[in-house]
């Protein structure tokens, strides 16, 4: 019998998006994505929302806001002040990082297990603490056009920002893609404000437009695929691969024999034949 492990329903591709520091631009990227069903997560800064923002040019979201506006994606930890973690003390990193989740998951209510690295700076130090702070994953901006999956969830490296020159020929590379021996991710990231500062809307709408509405992409929040790697990669298979124990309370999707999907739900110990 030959498996592969797949994404959800059967699919081999996912797309998912990163968006930085929580500015009232937010409001319209979302927009985007909700028309044309990309989802993503938002990286924000607990301890900047309190500041007043009078006359700034990109204010902030309030927390008012941020607790409803988001609904359907994820939010994430950027570090309660955004500072430049790779220059700081690993006490004041701890604080940054633990008080910026406590703030946010007090303020909507839900577990926040991810995060951003504020200016891009980390350590290998950085990553053990994160671990250490209940971090499941941690994004950098070093891009990589591999369309691979994270081998390394806390050193999370993604494909493209959006201004990328080729951000269209990446993508279309990634929507025609359709060799299923392959599990691939596109993951693009940015801030919102950018698209106003250079108005340029028309590229994320572009983008969106273009790569929304396909059956063989799951659109997906980066702690979702990160929870379901790690589901995938725990499943327990017999010896000849007909039956398999999924320890996780995540069901994960196999295509069995080239051409059919099956789902092992959480917690199950199945003969793959009988749900063929």
């Amino acid at each position: 019998m030959k498996v592969y492990i797949c994404f959800p329903e059967g699919k081999n591709k996912a797309l998912t998006m990163s968006y930085d520091d929580g500015k009232v631009e937010d409001i319209r990227l979302l927009e985007i994505f909700n028309k044309y069903g990309i989802r993503g997560t938002f990286n924000l800064n607990y301890g900047i929302m309190q500041r007043d923002q009078t006359g700034q040019k990109h204010p902030r979201l309030s927390m008012e806001q941020v607790k409803t506006l988001y609904t359907g994606h994820e939010i994430a930890t950027h570090s309660l002040t955004h500072p430049t973690i790779g220059r700081c003390p690993l006490t004041e990193v701890a604080a940054e990082i633990l008080e910026d989740r406590k703030g946010l998951e007090e303020l909507t209510g839900a577990l926040v297990r991810g995060h951003a690295y504020p200016n891009g700076s980390y350590s290998e130090e950085i990553k053990q603490l994160l671990r250490q702070l209940g971090i499941a994953y941690a994004r950098t901006i070093n891009c990589v056009a591999d369309y691979a999956l994270p081998t390394d969830p806390l050193e999370w490296n993604p494909t493209c920002h959006h201004s990328d020159p080729e951000l269209m020929e990446k993508a279309k590379f990634f929507a025609e893609f359709n060799k299923k021996q392959y599990l691939k991710l596109m993951y693009v990231w940015g801030h919102s404000y950018e698209f106003e500062e250079h108005d340029n809307w028309e590229v994320i709408e572009e983008f969106c437009r273009y790569m929304g509405g396909r059956d063989d992409i799951w659109y997906a929040t980066n702690i979702e695929i990160i929870d379901y790697i790690a589901a995938a990669r725990g499943l327990q298979f017999s010896a000849d691969n007909e039956s398999v124990h999924n320890p996780s309370a995540t069901g994960v999707w196999l295509q069995v024999n080239g051409s059919q999907n099956v789902e092992i739900p959480g917690g199950a110990f199945v003969n793959i034949n009988r749900l063929l």
